[in-house]
């Protein structure tokens, strides 16, 4: 016996590739999450300040007019599909932080002479973790927003908001996983995170309808990708989800459901298309 490890001759040796793909994802984002639990403090501030906003703005505007909002809703309600889209946005957009902090502690070149049977694995790991963790903040949003009587969307509404936030994420993570190999460090990359996020966040329909704002700022936010993901969050809080329904009535044309997912999945696809090859580049 020497106490090596023979693969059984007769397995296929795809599969044996696939099980050592899946094990080098699984160890990679349990790494994640160690680090994680060890330094809980993102996890709760990335809930927090959320909530600090849902509590604040709707109380802020709980005696705007009735005629503002559309439907008569509550400012709460309608400020809350907003905050949700808003926290897995700023989520996503921080993915590419722990690759800088590898890179430039130089674990990332450990990982790449280590014998991976695929260097995607790093990309996917950190894709895992981003959705997990921004799930875990958007919903515990969501039971805050349920606890102030903001509701509850019903079992069709909920699946519409995950799959919502689910496309969002995988949209704006690889613009941040891009982000972090072709930028010179974090605090490059920390510096476009702050610049990025609040022009999004308001020229979006997250604080107040497009019937609100100048034609201008109106404009900017039919074509901001946060207000695709805004609209159908903000409908399947409305009772039955009819995806066949007008969101956004937008210069270019009016906008139904369909349509808002179909161009989140659009954005989503391009974008990782966009920066495989430079992520091969880095990783090879």
């Amino acid at each position: 016996m020497t106490g090596s490890i023979e693969f059984p001759t007769s397995e296929p040796a795809s599969q044996m590739q696939l099980a050592s793909f899946t094990q080098e994802t699984l160890a990679l984002t349990r790494r994640l999450f160690l680090q994680l639990a060890r330094r809980p403090s993102t996890l709760i501030a990335g809930v927090l300040q959320p909530v600090i906003w849902l509590i604040l703005f709707g109380a802020l505007f709980s005696n705007a007019p009735e005629e503002l909002l559309p439907g008569g809703m509550s400012y709460g309600r309608f400020l809350g599909a907003g905050v949700i889209v808003f926290t897995a946005f700023s989520g996503a957009l921080n993915a590419g932080l722990p690759v800088m902090f590898d890179r430039e502690f130089g674990f990332l070149n450990r990982l790449l002479v280590a014998p991976l049977i695929s260097r995607s694995s790093i990309v996917l790991a950190s894709v895992i973790y981003i959705t997990a963790t921004t799930l875990i903040q958007c919903f515990s949003i969501m039971a805050m927003a349920s606890f102030l009587g903001y509701g509850w969307p019903e079992p069709g509404g909920l699946l519409l908001t995950v799959l919502t936030l689910v496309i969002l994420v995988f949209a704006v993570t690889a613009i941040s996983l891009g982000l972090a190999f072709s930028l010179p460090g974090h605090i490059e990359l920390i510096a476009v995170i702050f610049v990025v996020n609040l022009p999004l966040l308001f020229a979006s329909t997250a604080l107040a309808p497009i019937s609100f704002m100048p034609a201008w700022l109106g404009w900017l936010a039919t074509i901001n990708p946060l207000t695709f993901a805004i609209e159908p969050i903000r409908a399947a809080y409305g009772g039955s989800v009819d995806l066949h329904t007008v969101l956004i009535h937008a210069p270019y044309g009016d906008v139904n459901g369909f349509g808002c997912l179909a161009i989140l999945m659009g954005l989503s696809i391009g974008l990782f298309f966009l920066i495989r090859p430079m992520l091969n580049r880095k990783l090879a």
